[in-house]
């Protein structure tokens, strides 16, 4: 990490389910962990978290024992065999899609003395435009923003843009094409995207970090509870991640600002009190 930034912190969204969200982002972070990296991913679907089942892990806690007295971050972190850590957020079973603030603030405190201790704080999110998808967006450096061919899913994450752009004043966003055909197809998608926002949305920013091809070997890592960039390094999809994580590793970091960290949604949680 460049002296004098912050870690990179980033989500990985999308406006509906079934688009590859969660596996893009598992993959994201082996391919950055291999390149080097430090990296935590944080399971933000609270409702219908999926990170420890596509890794075939169980960890023993999860960021719920966070808000629970006397359990520490280093209890909840989980340390995966791909070189990178996991904040996970159960397997869904009772549990909330929101947090509540008091709970983000929380969160806040015990995410603090991972700022020196990271590269990357990639944040996987729910589907859709839930209040705490809204804020873990608002609060990131960067949005990775997941589309794939299906028409719902360009509507979904257009709603996903106009409400975080109209309603909360975000203006950029990367943008990666999943299951694509080819890249011309992802390519086609993304700039049938870009047109709609450009047309009925001021001043959003999109740029396409990368388009990844469908693949029969994902579903297979997905059953087999591996990620598909670890056992199929060689396949089409793999060679479009690590081509994604190189873009991503690009991507400038915050600087601090007065020799104090600006960590993660700090200034937004500031607000919201």
């Amino acid at each position: 990490m460049a002296q004098g930034t912050t870690p990179r912190v980033f989500t990985v969204t999308s406006g509906k389910g079934g688009v590859g969200k969660t596996n893009i982002a598992v993959n994201l972070a082996c391919e950055l962990a291999a390149a080097g990296y430090r990296v935590c991913l944080l399971d933000a679907d609270f409702g219908l978290a999926n990170v420890d089942v596509l890794l075939g892990v169980t960890p023993p806690k999860d960021i719920f024992h966070l808000f629970q007295a006397r359990t520490k971050l280093e209890d909840v972190l989980f340390a995966t065999p791909y070189g990178f850590s996991i904040l996970p957020a159960g397997s869904g079973f009772n549990r909330v899609a929101e947090l509540k603030t008091a709970e983000r603030l929380e969160l806040l405190h015990a995410l603090e003395p991972l700022a020196d201790e990271l590269d990357f704080l990639i944040v996987d999110t729910a589907a859709g435009a839930g209040e705490t998808v809204l804020y873990f967006n608002m609060a990131a450096q960067e949005r990775l923003l997941v589309l794939n061919p299906e028409p719902t899913s360009l509507a979904d994450a257009y709603s996903l843009v106009k409400t975080l752009r109209v309603t909360h004043d975000v203006e950029r966003f990367r943008v990666c094409v999943n299951m694509c055909q080819t890249e011309k197809q992802g390519k086609q998608l993304f700039a049938k995207f870009y047109d709609a926002c450009d047309q009925f949305l001021s001043g959003v920013s999109l740029d396409l970090a990368g388009v990844l091809p469908q693949d029969s070997l994902v579903r297979d890592a997905v059953m087999k509870q591996k990620p598909f960039t670890r056992l199929y390094p060689k396949t089409e999809a793999s060679k479009a991640t690590a081509k994604l994580a190189q873009t991503v590793s690009r991507w400038p970091g915050a600087k601090r600002a007065g020799g104090n960290i600006q960590f993660f949604w700090k200034s937004i949680l500031m607000r919201s009190r």
